[in-house]
């Protein structure tokens, strides 16, 4: 298990937004953004440094321009050169706004990239931050296989040689879509919430003991798979055990805590005959009923106390 924390290139924030390119001291790709804060430098123009931290992006909306439009060109000059002469990590002028020549010649000079975007001001700040939180989150990394099943983000954990790959292979056949085999990144997005895709290298691959490597996008076609999810549920493989005791009933709500955040898992055992990717389908469609208020288990052990003569209130 591997723990990190991502940067992301100028060049994703470009290509995933759409921002037009004004001034780029080098290669986008070779600029990191390590900051997830967006930040509107209106207090900045205003003189207030204070807590300034050069590795957000600042983004220029109408309220900014507005101002800055008051002054005469010296003072525009002084304040944009307070700002840049502090070399922001990028500086995006959204709703159509433009950087006046003064700022194109100040941020080549400082080395300062600006960009800009006919997106308003707040839906575009909402955009990058969620793609700079996705990008920039924690991330670890855990050897299982990612798919989605019924909509429920399911990590498969075990051993190798349990059967992860090929209960996957099983599921997609079946209709749901394949994420991730052998390597699943997960990001921690927000405080409740944890994302799950493949590395790069291996995106839609699958491996498979005998055969080698396997395109799912391929063969299977682009309905199979998906770039992401969210981690709903996490189902642990093991080998059966005779002898041990396994939840029969599901009255038990077990968690695997991942940065932090608590994710309900099962404990599925494996032995020859048994169809693991039905399993798994049941599993998830049981946790998705559980999630909209309706848990089988605790319907089924009221009847059995009131059968018994057990008032289930008095428990």
């Amino acid at each position: 298990m591997i723990e990190s924390r991502e940067r992301v290139t100028l060049k994703r924030i470009i290509d995933e937004l759409k921002l037009e390119v004004v001034y780029v001291p080098d290669d986008p790709a070779e600029i990191m953004i390590v900051s997830n804060e967006v930040f509107r430098p209106g207090l900045r123009f205003a003189g207030f440094f204070d807590e300034f931290d050069e590795k957000r992006i600042q983004v220029i909306g109408n309220a900014e321009s507005r101002y800055m439009a008051r002054f005469d060109e010296d003072t525009k000059r002084d304040k944009l050169t307070a700002l840049l002469s502090r070399h922001p990590a990028t500086m995006i002028y959204a709703h159509g706004n433009r950087p006046s020549e003064a700022c194109l010649e100040l941020a080549e000079y400082f080395s300062v990239p600006i960009l800009v975007t006919s997106m308003n001001t707040s839906e575009f700040v909402a955009a990058l931050i969620g793609l700079l939180n996705v990008q920039l989150a924690p991330q670890i990394t855990r050897h299982g296989v990612f798919v989605e099943v019924y909509g429920e983000g399911t990590l498969i954990l075990g051993d190798s040689g349990v059967g992860k790959s090929e209960t996957a292979i099983e599921l997609i056949k079946r209709g749901h879509r394949f994420i991730a085999d052998d390597a699943v990144e997960l990001r921690k997005v927000s405080n409740k919430t944890i994302v799950g895709s493949a590395p790069d290298l291996i995106k839609y691959y699958v491996e498979l003991r005998g055969i080698g490597i396997v395109d799912v996008r391929r063969i299977f076609g682009m309905g199979s798979v998906k770039a992401s999810e969210k981690v709903d549920l996490i189902i642990n493989l093991e080998p059966w055990e005779e002898g041990k005791m396994y939840d029969r009933f599901g009255l038990d709500s077990d968690f695997t805590e991942i940065m932090g955040i608590k994710i309900p898992s099962i404990t599925v055992p494996v032995a020859p005959g048994r169809n693991l990717a039905i399993i798994i389908e049941i599993a998830a469609m049981n946790h998705r009923q559980k999630k909209m208020g309706y848990n089988t288990a605790v319907e089924f052990n009221e009847k059995l106390m009131k059968m018994s003569g057990i008032d289930p209130g008095m428990m």
